[in-house]
C-alpha cells in the first residue's frame, strides 16, 4: 500500500510518501524551488516522492491533504463575523482567494497532479484529515512508542491551536483542544513581529535572542508583569486566553495593535533594520520564558489525561528546542519523541500516516533499522552519486580531488577542520525538516573562539547574535553537556557542563549583548550560548555512519568528539539540495573547502 501526503498553500509546502507503513521519501518544496518557506503546490516534491517509491500516480492507494479546507473556511467566516465591523480590509483581501482556489482544493490538487504525469482521475482517492490530527500522526506513528501522550502546538489549524491526544496502537484519540483565537503559536509569533522579525519564518531567531535578556532585572520583571496582566492569562492546564483588544490577527492584516502594545511596554515596535536595545532583549526573554511555562503546564496536563510515560510533540511550537529541553528536564515523562519536521512540512508526512493507519486501519509498524528510528534519521530527500558530482564538477571547471576511501576522506576533513578551516559537507540523502543533521552541513571547530563570528558574518551572512549547534558523538555528550538522553534531531537545548565553563564576571548579566556574545564562556566557545546552553545533536553509527566516522576522526586528532554543525545555506535561502547549489554556496561565501561524496573541492 502506497500513500502520498501533501501540505500546501500556507507555508512550508511538502510531500511525503509511505509504502506499507514505511517512510520512503519526504521533502520540502523550498529545496527545489529555492523559495524560502515556499507555499505553492509541491509539484517537484511529489515527483521526487514518486521516484523514490518507484511508482506512478496510478499506483497510489490514496493522496492525503494535511487539513480540511472547508473547516478552515468556516473558522475564517466565524472570526470575521465575531470581530465585525473590524477587519473589513482583511475580509475583502482573503475571501476572493478562498472562493477562487482554496474552496476548490480537490479540483486544484487533481489538476496539479495532472501536470506532473497523466493518471486516472476517477481512480484517485483523496483524503482530508484535520490539521492537528496530521501533526499528531506525524509525531506518534514514526515514534518508537506503541502508546503515548501526543501534544501538538502551533498557530492555528482549522479551529484548534493546541491539542492533547492519546495514541494507542494505530489509533489516535483527541482528548482536549484549545481553539482560535487563543494560541500559543500566535502569541509567540506576535512577539516575533513586535521585535522586528518575520512571522512564520523567524520565530527561531526570537528563541536565539532571548538568552541576551537580563533575567533578574526590574525591567524584565516589568515586561513579564505586563504580559501576564494585560495580554494573556495562563491557566493551570496550560490553556491560555489572549486579550483580543491587543492582538489583531483574528480580523486584521497585522499580528497586533502596535499603538496599544507600545503604550503598554513603553517602547516602539522594533523595525528589522533597528539595532537591538536591552528592552528588546528583555522582552524576548520574557515571552520565551512564558512559552516554556505554558508548554510545561501542557505537558503535565497531557500526563494527567493519559497517564502515559511517553510524550510525542509536533506543531510549529515543538521546534522551540529550549522549551523542549525544559520539558525533558522536568522529568514529566520517561521518554520524549519530537517530530523533526514539526511544522507544516511535517503535516504532509502525518497526513500520509493518518491515511494509512486511521483510514485504512493498518497496524502500527516496527522500525526496520537497528536504531529503532522509523524516521530514518530524517534523511529522506534526494541523494547524488559520485558520478553525478564529478559530472557537475567538470561542467563548473571546479578544482577538486577524489579520495579512494571514506576513511581517508574523513581523516583529511578532520585535519582541515582542526587547522581552522570551515568545511561544506554534502553527503547522501538530504534532511527533511529545518535542521541540517550531517548531510547538508557546514562544519567547523567548536573550540575556536573566532568561529562563531566567522560563520555568522562571513559565511552565513546572518545576524551576529545567532548561536551555533554542536553535533556530538552520542556516547560523549555527557562529557560536555548536562544530559544523558539522545537528541538525534537537534531539538533539545541543554546546559554546558560546569567543569568546562569559564568563569565570567559577576557583572556579566549587565553586559551589552555584544559584550556577552564575544565573551568566551567555555572551552567550547563557539557553541556555548550566552546562557551557557547549546542545542545538541547526538550522532551514532546507526543514525549517520559517515558523519559518525568524521566525528570519530576529529576526536582522534583533538580529543573532542564534536563539531559545529550548521545548515548548508546562507541567510534567507533554503538549505542546498543539489551539487550545483552546494558549489555555488561554497564559492560565494567564506567557506574554505567543500566535500561532496568522495570529492574535496578547493577554491584554488
Amino acid at each position: 500500500m502506497i500513500i502520498l501526503g501533501i501540505s500546501a498553500y500556507y507555508h512550508d509546502s511538502a510531500a511525503a510518501i509511505i509504502k506499507d507503513g514505511e517512510i520512503v521519501g519526504a521533502v520540502q518544496e523550498e529545496r527545489f524551488s529555492r523559495i524560502k518557506n515556499d507555499n505553492e503546490f509541491p509539484s517537484r516534491s511529489v515527483a521526487y516522492c514518486l521516484e523514490a517509491a518507484n511508482c506512478t500516480l496510478d499506483d497510489l492507494d490514496a493522496v492525503v491533504y494535511y487539513e480540511k479546507p472547508f473547516l478552515k473556511f468556516e473558522r475564517l467566516l466565524e472570526s470575521h463575523y465575531t470581530f465585525a465591523p473590524k477587519g473589513i480590509s482583511s475580509f475583502i483581501k482573503s475571501i476572493p482567494v478562498w472562493l477562487k482556489d482554496k474552496l476548490h482544493i480537490k479540483t486544484k490538487i487533481r489538476k496539479e497532479l495532472g501536470k506532473i504525469q497523466a493518471y486516472d482521475k476517477k481512480k484517485l482517492l483523496l483524503l482530508f484529515p484535520e490539521h492537528h490530527l496530521s501533526h499528531a500522526a506525524s509525531a506518534f506513528y514514526p515514534s518508537p512508542f506503541s502508546e503515548a501522550a501526543i501534544l501538538t502546538i502551533d498557530g492555528v489549524g482549522e479551529m484548534a491551536t493546541t491539542t492533547i491526544s492519546r495514541g494507542t496502537g494505530n489509533k489516535i484519540e483527541v482528548l482536549k483542544e484549545l481553539h482560535f483565537p487563543h494560541s500559543v503559536g500566535l502569541l509567540y509569533s506576535a512577539f516575533t513581529y513586535y521585535l522586528g522579525f518575520t512571522v512564520n519564518s523567524d520565530e527561531y531567531k526570537l528563541m536565539g535572542l532571548a538568552p541576551y535578556g537580563n533575567p533578574g532585572s526590574a525591567a524584565t520583571k516589568k515586561i513579564k508583569d505586563i504580559i501576564k496582566n494585560h495580554l494573556v492569562t495562563v491557566f493551570d492546564d496550560g490553556s491560555i486566553q489572549m486579550n483580543q483588544r491587543i492582538f489583531s490577527y483574528g480580523y486584521g492584516l497585522r499580528m497586533l495593535d502596535e499603538k496599544k502594545m507600545e503604550k503598554l511596554f513603553g517602547f516602539r515596535r522594533r523595525k528589522p533594520e533597528d539595532e537591538f536595545e536591552q528592552q528588546h532583549l528583555d522582552c524576548a526573554f520574557a515571552i520565551q520564558e512564558l512559552t516554556e511555562e505554558i508548554m510545561i503546564r501542557l505537558a503535565r496536563h497531557a500526563k494527567e489525561l493519559t497517564q502515559s510515560n511517553n510524550l510525542c510533540l509536533a506543531g510549529g511550537v515543538a521546534l522551540n528546542c529550549v522549551a523542549n529541553g525544559k520539558i525533558q528536564h522536568e522529568n514529566i515523562f520517561d521518554s520524549i519523541f519530537i517530530q523533526p519536521a514539526a511544522g507544516d512540512a511535517g503535516g504532509a508526512l502525518g497526513a500520509a500516516f493518518a491515511g494509512y493507519h486511521i483510514y485504512f486501519d493498518k497496524a502500527l509498524q516496527s522500525a526496520t533499522t537497528n536504531s529503532n528510528d522509523k524516521m530514518k534519521s530524517a534523511l529522506l530527500g534526494p541523494s547524488y552519486s559520485d558520478d553525478r558530482i564529478e559530472q557537475s564538477a567538470k561542467k563548473l571547471n571546479a578544482v577538486y580531488r577524489k579520495y579512494d576511501s571514506q576513511e581517508q576522506l574523513c581523516e583529511e576533513a578532520a585535519g582541515l577542520i582542526e587547522a581552522g578551516n570551515v568545511i561544506g559537507w554534502f553527503q547522501g540523502r538530504m534532511e527533511f525538516g529545518p535542521r541540517a543533521l550531517g548531510n547538508r552541513s557546514i562544519l567547523a571547530d567548536p573550540r575556536n573562539p573566532e568561529m562563531q563570528k566567522k560563520l555568522n558574518l562571513k559565511i552565513k551572512f546572518r545576524e551576529s547574535f545567532r548561536p551555533f549547534a554542536p553535533a556530538v558523538l552520542e556516547e560523549d555528550a555527557p562529557l560536555y553537556f548536562e544530559t544523558h538522553t539522545p537528541s538525534p534531531y537537534m531539538l533539545l537545548v541543554h546546559q554546558v557542563n560546569k567543569d568546562i565553563r569559564n568563569t565570567v564576571p559577576a557583572s556579566f548579566p549587565d553586559f551589552s549583548w555584544q559584550h556577552k556574545l564575544y565573551t568566551a564562556k567555555s572551552k567550547l566557545p563557539s557553541i556555548t550560548h550566552v546562557d551557557f546552553s547549546a542545542r545538541i545533536q547526538t550522532v551514532t553509527e546507526y543514525s549517520n555512519s559517515l558523519f559518525h566516522q568524521l566525528l570519530t576522526a576529529f576526536k582522534k586528532r583533538t580529543g573532542y568528539g564534536l563539531l559545529i554543525n550548521t545548515s548548508f545555506n546562507i541567510k534567507d535561502e533554503p538549505i542546498v539540495c543539489t551539487p550545483e547549489e552546494a558549489y555555488s554556496c561554497f564559492i560565494k561565501t567564506g567557506m574554505d573547502f567543500l566535500i561532496m561524496g568522495n570529492y574535496l573541492f578547493s577554491k584554488v
